[in-house]
């Protein structure tokens, strides 16, 4: 059974940085991709944003909201997905989920089979 457990959630004001985390468990190696989500407040589960992806071999993609202030990362050895969070904003304001699948296709457009329960990241101004 696969399971994605998220920490590192704050509260921060605009211009601070936070490290999220995802420890994972339950697949058999490490040939998966994993990734980042996130849903404003008052937002429905559909209108989830695609973050950050990482592929099994270190490729990673960033959504255009994001690019150039997160960065994505993994550690194998500690099962673990990190995002970097830098130079926050308010609208970064969000519940952050992790997920992780085989098919980094099916990350990246949210089509995820595996879910973590989120951490909740407040920005304020």
């Amino acid at each position: 059974l696969v399971r994605l457990v998220e920490s590192g959630g704050d509260s921060v004001q605009s211009g601070g940085s936070l490290r999220l985390s995802c420890t994972t468990s339950g697949f058999p190696d490490h040939d998966f991709a994993a990734g980042w989500f996130r849903q404003a407040p008052d937002k429905s589960r559909e209108s989830r944003e695609f973050v950050a992806a990482i592929a099994p071999g270190g490729s990673q993609s960033y959504g255009d909201n994001v690019e150039g202030r997160f960065i994505i990362s993994r550690d194998n050895t500690r099962n673990t997905i990190y995002l970097q969070m830098n130079d926050l904003k308010p609208e970064d304001t969000a519940f952050y989920y992790c997920a992780a699948d085989h098919w980094f296709a099916d990350l990246v457009r949210g089509n995820s089979r595996n879910w973590g329960q989120g951490t909740q990241v407040t920005v304020s101004s």
